[in-house]
């Protein structure tokens, strides 16, 4: 009763005119980001960052949230029509959705993406209603040791799970947590790697790396390397479904929702995994005529589970994030520097000191998929044109928003250097397949780490077994230490097997 009376009142700060206002522009925002091409959540969150910065903070968390969902509602629609992801989760949603296109069913592959997004993002939200609050309960009652070793656990998966192998992620991660380390110790005081520079002493702001990394690298990285031409647009058919179609679809949601809710709630490396899942378990239950349609002629299934799985993943990914304070993709980790930059640190204690604010976040979210439904399905015609915006124009706004921001936060010349800096590492990065999240992930959370480490140690009175001592201390690092062994012990095995066939 208490969470129904909390959601109450959270639905009543959301449904006021400005914070109504901002959820719309967040939806329309976001859903124009996931139709374009190579502009994900991550970059639009980042570009937009230094730009909110003088809103209101439920407001500007509510704007944060419609991009974040609404990028992964657009990235539907160019996957389906020119077979072109907007986001990576959108990958599998193009394997059967394009080909629906090609065979004159683009209306009915739109409409299953978009109620199916919705089905599931509503189904999560319910989850993240009711669960959210039990796992900040659990959370509280952790000290030190647990904290400081879940930090670990997410230093360990964000970075063994993205990017093409674990020594890549774990080389960006030591650049994050390097990163974070600049700027004053925490508790002697001292100036830490800031080589004279009076601008550092106060640390690299959270926001420069975030838009350098994503929204200025994008740009340099397109213009470097990138001149792809987009595929012939497919016709687009009237957006329906027929009785059958519903009757395949409907299924489809659901078990794509159970896939991906649970991937959403722990820190296993984005909507890539859950939506292959999916896709394999549609295609594995498929029978007769309907099997015949995976890869051919495309099977609604197919664009139906992905869909859903995708959309469950990105908002049970607020679990983690609001109750430990701990990140599972870009747009997350870039979610947690906003919530930062307000001063406010996402954890087991927001639900006390931060409620209200929490409850209107939990609230948008149903307000935002009913507004994500009603955007998506009538104007799909629109999303499609700003397809046809030259990539020149774009990328020159992009990076127009990018630098403005950036000067707007402390009108520092110095920023601007350090931001097209950190946007040529991002280039480097993309370059040599480093992922770039667990460089955000070991700046946010390297500085919190290191308190925590720093507690447990004084705890234990001056040793580290201290992180042996405690049981569930103790259980986190056998996890971190089975998501490090276990995959490689298993490359082995079936490399050894193909050797030996």
């Amino acid at each position: 009763m208490d969470v129904l009376n909390a959601l109450m009142q959270g639905f009543a700060l959301a449904i006021t005119p400005a914070n109504l206002m901002w959820a719309f522009v967040g939806c329309v925002l976001g859903t124009a980001v996931g139709v374009l091409p190579g502009i994900g959540p991550a970059v639009a969150v980042a570009m937009l960052l230094p730009i909110t910065a003088k809103v209101e903070i439920t407001a500007s968390m509510i704007f944060f949230a419609g991009i974040y969902y609404g990028a992964m509602y657009g990235g539907s629609t160019t996957s389906i029509l020119l077979n072109t992801p907007g986001e990576t989760a959108s990958m599998v949603t193009a394997m059967e959705g394009n080909k629906m296109a090609k065979s004159g069913r683009a209306g009915a592959a739109l409409a299953t993406a978009a109620i199916g997004s919705f089905v599931a993002g509503t189904i999560a939200t319910v989850i993240v209603t009711l669960f959210a609050p039990v796992v900040a309960d659990f959370a509280v009652k952790l000290g030190p040791p647990e904290y400081f070793m879940l930090m670990v656990l997410a230093f360990t998966t964000v970075s063994a799970v993205l990017g093409k192998s674990a020594l890549r992620g774990m080389t960006a991660l030591l650049i994050g947590l390097a990163v974070g380390c600049i700027g004053l110790d925490q508790i002697s005081g001292q100036a830490r790697y800031t080589f004279g520079i009076g601008e550092l002493m106060d640390g690299i702001e959270i926001v420069l790396v975030a838009v350098g990394l994503f929204a200025v690298a994008e740009v340099l990285y397109a213009g470097m390397y990138e001149g792809r031409v987009v595929e012939h647009q497919n016709k687009l058919s009237k957006v329906y479904m027929t009785k059958d179609e519903w009757k395949r679809s409907i299924p489809a949601w659901l078990r794509g929702t159970a896939i991906g809710t649970p991937f959403g709630c722990i820190p296993a490396g984005g909507t890539e995994i859950p939506t292959f899942l999916s896709y394999a378990m549609e295609k594995k239950l498929a029978k007769g005529k309907n099997k015949d349609e995976f890869g051919t002629t495309g099977a609604i299934e197919g664009v139906a589970g992905p869909e859903a799985s995708n959309n469950a993943t990105v908002t049970a990914a607020l679990i983690p994030l609001l109750t430990l304070g701990i990140p599972t993709s870009n747009t997350t980790a870039i979610l947690l520097g906003a919530f930062q930059n307000y001063g406010i640190q996402p954890g087991p204690q927001l639900f006390t000191t931060s409620a209200a604010l929490v409850w209107a976040l939990i609230a948008s979210l149903y307000i935002g998929n009913v507004m994500l439904l009603i955007l998506n399905l009538p104007l799909v015609k629109l999303w499609v044109k700003l397809l046809k915006i030259p990539k020149p124009q774009l990328y020159a706004g992009i990076l127009i928003f990018a630098t403005v921001g950036a000067y707007g936060m402390r009108q520092s010349a110095f920023d601007l250097v350090l931001l097209y800096g950190i946007g040529l590492l991002g280039v480097l990065m993309r370059r040599f397949d480093f992922p770039t999240a667990p460089v955000v992930v070991g700046m946010i959370l390297g500085p919190l780490a290191e308190a925590q480490m720093r507690n447990a140690v004084s705890i234990g009175e001056g040793s580290f077994l201290v992180f042996l001592q405690r049981p569930m201390s103790l259980a986190l690092l056998i996890v971190v230490l089975a998501v490090l062994i276990v995959p490689r012990v298993m490359r082995a095995r079936a490399n050894r097997g193909m050797i030996k066939a």
